[in-house]
């Protein structure tokens, strides 16, 4: 029979275990599905005859709370969440967020900031010398010096500051089982410096073979330069068949030493992975408080893939997941999608099926499974690699047959279609059936820019392969009669872009007809090429200079003109058009962006416009002509 592990001591009583093999802390309200990094690991290790117990969001304030299901036989294991505990706290602006979808009832500040480091310290208080492992996200992202944002310095490796013995990172199946092995075999776990996917600490660099040294800690603290060569270096050893042991030097003859990563699971792996004995919800403990949001995204969504060669620069996927895409069979999907479909509160609808990019069922080429991926080269970007395989044919069969499952209305896709890839295939049947059956109203995708120098920076194609795209799209709706559209991401102050390439944007937008809803900012998160330009102001792949704004102002700026018809946000604009000296499109002509300031034409189209949004005044519309709304164009 299913049941969940055990979070008491109560529980341990009634499953009959004296004393657990591993005392599983973590950041996030426990949730026993295998969208959660937590479920997997502890499934897997219970799947390899370990018991696990697992304390959810411990008062950080009181030692008491790590201790109330015993010390382990073996050892502690920490993640922070499955995101970056800072990330889940603040906005890019740094203010703190209303709402956790992780904890239960959605309460923010039921963990610290720096959870890991700070879970690991409250655990050494009470255990001194117990092994002490730390993994998922946060750590992953942090395993080597790194720039943190929140506190605008360079931080050591979270091995350190934890104080843990071990850091486990990427998707870590493989290497938790090894390190779980090898110290129920007896070997200490100083010992275990030989496992794919970790990080340990060593006072030897030359017991290190075939490694790297990369600049010292020391260094990457005093010069920007340093530290993006570092940073390159470690992006350029992600690859499980290509890289290199990474070592970097700390004072006190203290070094930090990378394995390379694991090797990507088989398909056989994978399905064994989402086969073990899930509940598939949050712990019921939570229900009083009103559950966890965080299960709604995910409970009715499929998925069928990791790994991501899109290659974007401020994502971290590369950093944690790696390049190599690794995928489920269509039996283990329909499996699981034959459960979900039978479940009492399911309403029809397949929220998502796919990874970190959907329509990515395969390595980009052959040659990846046995001598891994390109150091130098990327395989979409700056145009797509000649030996790129653009084959949609599996993900259009798993879509078709989950489409006929019983009680089945629609199948949607919500975690991206990479659109370059999607032009690339000359077989337009996948496309149609996207429109056809997987799209409701709106397809969302990420352009991001359309700048074509901020586009090359962010590791992006160039606006013209959107533009085709945008155009295919709308050909296809035409000829299967429906009125659909695409809803496109846009990120305005990304490294690179100034108010000149905002300008552009805006633009477009108004050539377009559309003005979105939100807009991000750029997010400096740990271990992204991005990231690494934001403080450096360089390029670590180029080492060439790159503008970075960090004004709040010009941020807000930015932002505004991408929303300039937002009536609130008509100061901002016609500041920032003064700025970029294009007054021009200040005026009364058809392409201007915004009206003169001071003008009553100008006063009552604003009026108007946040009448029609709900959002203001009820000044009567008395000349039509001079509202501030580019409708497009008809052809």
């Amino acid at each position: 029979m299913k049941q969940f592990l055990p979070i008491s001591r109560a529980d341990m009583q009634a499953q009959g275990i004296e004393q657990l093999d591993f005392v599983y802390v973590i950041g996030d309200a426990y949730v026993d599905h295998p969208s959660f990094g937590h479920a997997i690991i502890s499934r897997i290790l219970q799947a390899n005859g370990f018991s696990v117990g697992i304390i959810s969001q411990p008062d950080w304030k009181n030692p008491d709370s790590i201790s109330i299901l015993g010390e382990p036989k073996i050892g502690f294991i920490v993640t922070g969440g499955n995101m970056d505990s800072m990330v889940n706290h603040y906005s890019v602006s740094k203010k703190r967020r209303q709402k956790d979808a992780f904890t239960p009832g959605g309460i923010m500040g039921r963990r610290p900031d720096y959870a890991t480091v700070v879970y690991c310290n409250l655990i050494r208080r009470t255990y001194k010398h117990t092994p002490l492992i730390i993994g998922g996200l946060e750590a992953s992202l942090r395993r080597l010096g790194h720039y943190d944002y929140w506190s605008n310095k360079v931080k050591r490796s979270i091995l350190l500051d934890s104080g843990a013995d071990l850091l486990l990172y990427g998707m870590g199946e493989r290497s938790i089982v090894a390190v779980a092995e090898g110290l129920r075999s007896g070997i200490d776990i100083k010992d275990l410096t030989y496992i794919d996917g970790t990080v340990y600490k060593a006072k030897d660099p030359d017991s290190v073979y075939d490694g790297i040294t990369l600049p010292s800690y020391e260094e990457i603290c005093a010069s920007k330069e340093s530290y993006a060569h570092s940073f390159y270096t470690q992006y350029c050893n992600t690859d499980p068949f290509t890289a290199k042991r990474l070592i970097e030097p700390y004072p006190n003859k203290c070094y930090v030493v990378q394995n390379p990563p694991s090797k990507p699971l088989t398909t056989s792996e994978m399905d064994a992975v989402y086969a073990l004995p899930y509940m598939r919800t949050y712990h019921p403990s939570y229900e009083e408080a009103g559950g966890v949001p965080a299960i709604e995204e995910v409970k009715f969504s499929l998925v069928s893939n990791r790994g991501c060669y899109g290659g974007c620069s401020f994502c971290a996927l590369t950093f944690h997941q790696g390049r190599i895409i690794q995928t489920r069979s269509h039996e283990s999907i329909l499996n699981e999608a034959k459960q979900m479909v039978w479940e009492p509160d399911f309403k029809g609808y397949i929220h998502d099926v796919g990874g970190p990019t959907a329509n990515f069922r395969g390595p980009s080429c052959d040659k990846q499974l046995t001598r891994g991926v390109c150091k130098n080269r990327q395989c979409l970007f700056p145009s797509p690699c000649p030996n790129l395989k653009v084959d949609h044919s599996d993900y259009l069969s798993l879509l078709r047959e989950l489409r006929v499952l019983p009680n089945v209305k629609k199948v949607f896709i919500r975690s991206g279609i990479r659109f370059d890839y999607l032009i690339c295939d000359k077989d337009k049947t996948f496309f149609r059936e996207l429109c056809e059956h997987h799209v409701s109203g709106q397809l969302k995708v990420a352009p991001e820019h359309i700048s074509d120098s901020v586009l090359s920076l962010m590791g992006k194609p160039p606006v013209a392969v959107y533009n085709k795209f945008r155009e295919e799209y709308k050909k296809i709706n035409e000829r299967i009669g429906k009125k659909q559209y695409l809803v496109p991401y846009l990120m305005s102050s990304h490294p690179g872009s100034t108010l000149k390439e905002a300008v552009e944007l805006a633009e477009y937008l108004r050539d377009l007809g559309y003005m979105p809803e939100q807009v991000q900012d750029f997010y400096p998160t740990p271990s992204t090429i991005s990231t690494c330009m934001y403080y450096t102001g360089l390029d670590p792949r180029t080492m060439k200079k790159v503008y970075v704004t960090n004004n709040p102002h010009e941020k807000a700026m930015q932002r505004a003109l991408i929303q300039y018809r937002n009536p609130k946000n008509y100061d901002l604009v016609y500041e920032a058009l003064h700025l970029a000296h294009r007054t021009d499109l200040i005026g009364f002509e058809p392409k201007c962006l915004i009206r003169p300031k001071h003008s009553g034409q100008q006063n009552r189209n604003y009026q108007n416009h946040g009448r029609n949004n709900g959002t203001g005044a009820s000044h009567p519309k008395k000349r039509k002509a001079i509202r501030n709304v580019h409708k497009k164009k008809q052809k």
